[in-house]
């Protein structure tokens, strides 16, 4: 197991003295989690936020995405202490985003975006635990609100698909909405044994590598998809996981 080895503390003064591979790894690590932040809202936003069935959810859909938008923005701002500009981001086309979950154009159901919190959104909360401690420290300025932000999406998202599980009428929806998004969900892991995850341990930007990561996450959403009454997909159908 790869442990992290680098310990030290780095400001944005100090960015420009640090090896170039600490660089790159920084800049994509934060470009990725920016992509992921304006990823969701072009996933469902559109499609959703005054389609929501009621208008208490119209709210908290639109409450959720102004949040994404401002983890982009706060993202970003990160990003330009180091002198890189991703607002290129905000007009990518979901095809060209970096993961696969955010690469989606269809999504048919209200089972869907409840599935989205719950299961994408959980990975998104997952990815930040690995920054609590960063050595780049920036960092810890502005998970605190973030990870606050995301829990509560999740807890949305979770609340929305057991209400559509416990209901015969829905109940296919919700199944069916499992079924597309937690594969997608482990994908958004990454690779089993990426030395790129390994990479980013050993700098201590990250905790855990990628099959750490997804094991971790298999095994707090088990439970609750199944106290949902619903079936776990298997884990097999993720292209990494092996």
């Amino acid at each position: 197991m790869t442990a992290a080895k680098f310990t030290d503390r780095i400001a944005p003064n100090d960015f420009r003295k640090m090896p170039e591979e600490y660089r790159d790894l920084v800049v994509r690590l934060l470009s990725i989690q920016a992509d992921c932040e304006i990823g969701g809202p072009n996933v469902y936003g559109r499609r959703w936020f005054l389609n929501a069935p009621t208008a208490d959810d119209m709210f908290r859909v639109t409450t959720i995405l102004a949040e994404e938008i401002d983890h982009f923005r706060l993202m970003q701002g990160l990003l330009s202490e180091v002198g890189v500009d991703r607002t290129d981001l905000l007009r990518k086309s979901n095809a060209e985003r970096y993961v696969d979950a955010f690469r989606a154009t269809q999504v048919p159901t209200w089972a869907d975006v409840a599935a989205f919190c719950c299961l994408i959104d959980r990975v998104g909360r997952f990815q930040l635990d690995e920054m609590v401690g960063s050595s780049y420290q920036p960092i810890e300025r502005v998970l605190p609100q973030i990870v606050l932000q995301e829990l509560g999406h999740v807890g949305y998202g979770v609340a929305r698909l057991a209400q559509l599980a416990a209901d015969p009428a829905t109940r296919g929806e919700a199944q069916a909405a499992v079924d597309h998004w937690y594969p997608r969900a482990l994908d958004s892991f990454g690779k089993s044994g990426s030395v790129r995850a390994e990479r980013y341990v050993e700098w201590g930007l990250k905790h855990r590598l990628n099959e750490q990561a997804r094991n971790d996450y298999i095994a707090e959403a088990t439970p609750i998809i199944e106290r949902m009454g619903l079936a776990v997909p298997d884990e097999s159908y993720d292209r990494h996981f092996f």
